[in-house]
């Protein structure tokens, strides 16, 4: 054993059988977990080549459609955990204050005419191309 116990006494005190332990030891890892390998690797590759940016959802849509390769997202999420990767929070979330104007009329502007066709207003403005 790595800590320096015999296998003998660390089965007794984890309460498993020697012989149990040996042969979990020598058995072959499990399709799963070589799966889970294969798709941790890609994961690493997409989450790198998005210059660590990309979360769980990226990643899982990267993976379906771009590499189509079949597997869930609950999936994905996991391997990431486990592997310590993790992409950029989304977009910073503004509060608007209730009730406040956004802006203020800062140059005293008059939009008010007694007559119609006195003055035009509008909030878009095309520019010609230099």
């Amino acid at each position: 054993m790595s800590e320096g116990l015999p296998a003998e006494v660390a089965c007794r005190v984890m309460g498993v059988s020697v012989n149990g332990y040996y042969c979990w030891k020598k058995r072959p890892p499990s399709a799963r977990a070589v799966r889970h390998a294969m798709l941790a690797e890609i994961i690493r590759e997409v989450h790198d080549a998005s210059r660590q940016t990309y979360g769980a959802r990226r990643v899982h849509a990267e993976l379906v459609l771009g590499r189509g390769l079949s597997v869930a997202r609950c999936t994905v999420e996991l391997l990431m955990q486990r592997h310590g990767l993790a992409g950029l929070p989304g977009r910073p979330k503004y509060r608007r204050v209730p009730n406040r104007p956004t802006a203020s009329d800062l140059v005293d502007r008059q939009f008010h005419r007694d007559e119609p066709n006195q003055l035009w207003v509008t909030d878009y403005h095309r520019t010609p191309h230099p």
